[in-house]
């Protein structure tokens, strides 16, 4: 029987994020409860929440902080009544301190953030980013996930946004959003940033059954093994979607959120990977092999890895090829359980906002026994 959505998934969209019917497919074909189930590039938490709510234990990791930040809120869920009663704080907080001073800091922001954002929602988000521990506190953290999955988005088909029009799963860069925003007269509309919060919490929280809690880390993959030690030999199966070839940067991708997490407010490139996107298929085929090697000593014997790859410039079967060997220089007995299945991807957002760009037109999933 298939079960309603689980209105949490979609709390921050994530560029290439799998849904999470095929996660379920997978965990529930090649795991059974109390299993453990790891993704090491675990993006925006679908394949932890997924199996938390099948009765499975979950774990996983990622580098970058937009992605830990998603997947941890998912992983260790706050109880509604703590987040309202957070976000009224911040509220009566924001509210009694000197206004001027998140005048000061919006008027400072580069001229992207004047554009992108009306003026009392910008100092709205100002005081809020400030103010949240997401790093250590498990409300703080649910509330900065719910923050970044309204931080920008398509205004001309929601209010749900508190941005200019932007796509909602990437933020293009500052000087192409201006010039957008001039050549349509876009400006952005005035949120209530508390109001809304307060709803987004309702609205995430309200469908959730009981389940346990998961573990993630922000941590590289090929140090996986030291940052869960726990889970030596324990791993049955690992559901995940490595950065596809040549296909996006996430760290300049994801540039506004990681400046709502701290981060500097402009793009930057190789602050917070170096990694997540290879041109050339002999490093990339590289950093795969690293990767694999470090989870295997979490794997347990005859586990399952269910990986879901892409890529720009690469045929099936090169793809297929190098796969296999990055899998076998970590696990000797690595083999293919069947054919691998390749899906065309029909729609591509960002080509709304970028028209002429190329991106990736297929994926396939593979699924190994190691």
């Amino acid at each position: 029987m298939t079960r309603a959505r689980i209105s949490l998934h979609a709390i921050c969209p994530y560029f290439a994020m799998f849904p999470e019917e095929f996660v379920r497919k997978q965990v529930e074909k090649y795991s059974k409860e109390g299993d453990v189930v790891f993704d090491p590039f675990c993006g925006r938490g679908t394949t932890i929440l997924e199996s938390l709510l099948l009765g499975r234990k979950a774990a996983g990791s990622d580098m970058n902080p937009v992605a830990f930040c998603v997947s941890r809120a998912k992983a260790e869920r706050p109880a509604l009544r703590a987040v309202l009663e957070r976000i009224e704080t911040l509220e009566s907080r924001y509210g009694m301190s000197e206004q001027t001073r998140w005048e000061r800091l919006r008027t400072s922001l580069p001229r992207f953030f004047r554009r992108a954002f009306y003026p009392t929602t910008l100092r709205e988000l100002l005081s809020l980013r400030t103010s949240l521990e997401w790093k250590d506190e498990r409300v703080d953290r649910f509330i900065a996930a719910l923050i970044l999955g309204s931080l920008h988005g398509e205004m001309d088909r929601s209010n749900a946004y508190f941005s200019n029009q932007m796509p909602r799963t990437i933020c293009l860069k500052p000087d192409y959003s201006l010039r957008y925003w001039r050549s349509n007269d876009l400006f952005p509309k005035k949120r209530k940033v508390f109001e809304m919060l307060r709803q987004k919490a309702e609205s995430r929280l309200k469908d959730v059954p009981k389940c346990g809690s998961g573990s993630v880390k922000l941590a590289d993959v090929r140090n996986a093994a030291n940052r869960f030690t726990g889970l030596h030999g324990k791993v049955a199966l690992v559901v995940t979607s490595p950065p596809y070839l040549n296909v996006t940067r996430y760290e300049e991708d994801q540039w506004l959120r990681l400046w709502f997490l701290g981060g500097l407010p402009q793009p930057t490139y190789g602050v917070v990977s170096r990694d997540d996107r290879h041109h050339t298929a002999p490093k990339y085929w590289q950093f795969l092999e690293e990767a694999w090697q470090g989870i295997a000593p979490l794997l347990r014997h005859s586990a399952k890895v269910v990986i879901r790859l892409g890529g720009i410039g690469i045929t099936e079967d090169e793809m297929t090829s190098g796969l296999r060997a990055s899998m076998r220089s970590a696990f000797s007995t690595a083999r293919l359980l069947k054919r691998p299945e390749r899906s065309e991807i029909v729609s591509r957002q960002a080509q709304s906002f970028l028209p002429k760009s190329k991106g990736c037109l297929y994926e396939t999933d593979y699924t190994f026994s190691v």
